[in-house]
Formats: C-alpha cells, structure tokens, sequence
C-alpha cells in the first residue's frame, strides 16, 4: 500500500474511531449524530460500553502512532525486527506495526 493510500485510511479510521469514543462516553452531539444511547441502559450495558471504549481507545491509540509513522518514513517497517510488513497484513490492517511473527511473538508473550 502506498504511503498516501495509508495515511487516508488511518486518518478516515482516526475520524471514525473517534466518532464511536464520543458516543461511548456518551457525547451528546456524537449521540445526537449516530444514534447511539438508549436511555434505558443497564449495568451490562455500560459493561459493554466500557469495554468497547477500551477497545476504541487502543485502536484509536494505534492509528496515531501510524499516522506518526508515516510522517516519520517508517511506515511500513516492523517495529521491533525493521522487516518490511507484509502487504495484505497493512491492506487488512494498516495501523500495524509488526510483521506477522513479531506480533505473533508479542501476544504469546501476553
């Protein structure tokens, strides 16, 4: 994927992620927009909630350090072996920052 193709889908991903934090916070103008809320929540709802804002924030947190990436020239590169990340991986997801075996390495180790 080229580095301009990338640094559009991050920031349209960026823009999106937080359109859904807003709503998951409970934004009024994100919940006006989307539709969101239903006022009649319960406990496991805002369980829910919550962990999909962690989710959001995380990814939210990785599109960032992407775009930082791209405007570095690094875009593209593993962060921990500097191998070139697959392209499908970068199609499929393109805030990684790790080769397929890095990342592999990373969760294992979680």
């Amino acid at each position: 994927m080229d580095v301009t193709t990338a640094r559009e889908r991050l920031e349209d991903m960026l823009v999106e992620l937080d359109r859904s934090i807003g709503v998951l916070r409970g934004d009024p103008v994100a919940v006006r927009e989307y539709s969101a809320a239903d006022a009649g929540s319960d406990l496991t709802d805002n369980d829910r909630a919550q962990a999909m804002l962690t989710v959001a924030t995380a990814q939210r947190q990785a599109v960032v350090e992407a775009i930082k990436r791209v405007e570095e020239g690094v875009y593209g590169r593993c962060v921990d072996c500097a191998r070139q990340v697959p392209e499908g991986r970068l199609e499929a997801r393109p805030e990684a920052a790790r080769c397929v075996q890095c990342q592999g390495k990373r969760e294992r180790r979680r």
